[in-house]
Parts: structure tokens; C-alpha cells; sequence
């Protein structure tokens, strides 16, 4: 089973750039597809950005054109690029497969976006 790690969260400007980092660890990682979430206070968690094993990658419509989605499959690792911030998004980010499992959330990493 996957385990993951978030990390590259921070307090960051609107307009400002951050670049998420999740590491996965245990064994076939390379075989799912992995997707970038949040969750703002008082919200449910959302899926924004998406990447298969291969092809197209696919974003939440409030955040395409700004935020970008990678994988590394040889250090199990998808990154999440996220340019031209506001403060609605603002929310702690997590990495799962997707569709997600349950037992797979990690902690999270905090990201506001604030003047």
C-alpha cells in the first residue's frame, strides 16, 4: 500500500508561487494515478489537479491555467506547481490516488494566501 507525505506549504502573497511536494512510499506508486486535493475551512475536500499513469493531466476549472501537476516515478514523487495564488485558495493540500483511499490521507500541508 501507498503511503504519502505532503510538504511546501506556506504563507505566500495573492499572486505569489508555491510548488507542492508529495512522497509516496511502499510499493506501486507508479501504477495509480495520483491527484492533488484540498480542503478550505468550513468546505469539503475537492480534487483539483489529477495525472495518470500516462496521458492527459486534469484540473478543477477554479484552478486551470495556474496550477501544474508532475510526477517523478523514479523518486515517487508528484509535485504540485502553483502560480498566480488567491486567497480563496487557501486550504490544506493532500495527495492520494485517485479515486482516493481512505486509509491513504496524510497530514497535509497548510497554504494561505494573504496580503
Amino acid at each position: 500500500q501507498v503511503q504519502v507525505e505532503e510538504s511546501g506549504g506556506g504563507l505566500v502573497q495573492p499572486g505569489g508561487s508555491l510548488r507542492l511536494s508529495c512522497a509516496a512510499s511502499g510499493s506501486g506508486f507508479k501504477f495509480f494515478a495520483m491527484g492533488w486535493y484540498r480542503q478550505a475551512p468550513g468546505k469539503q475536500r475537492e480534487l483539483v489537479a489529477r495525472i495518470p499513469t500516462s496521458g492527459r493531466t486534469n484540473y478543477a476549472d477554479s484552478v486551470k491555467g495556474r496550477f501544474t501537476i508532475s510526477r517523478d516515478s523514479a523518486k515517487n514523487t508528484v509535485y504540485l506547481q502553483m502560480n498566480s495564488l488567491k486567497p480563496e485558495d487557501t486550504a490544506v493540500y493532500y495527495c492520494n490516488t485517485d479515486p482516493a483511499v481512505p486509509t491513504m490521507w496524510g497530514q497535509g500541508t497548510q497554504v494561505t494566501v494573504s496580503s
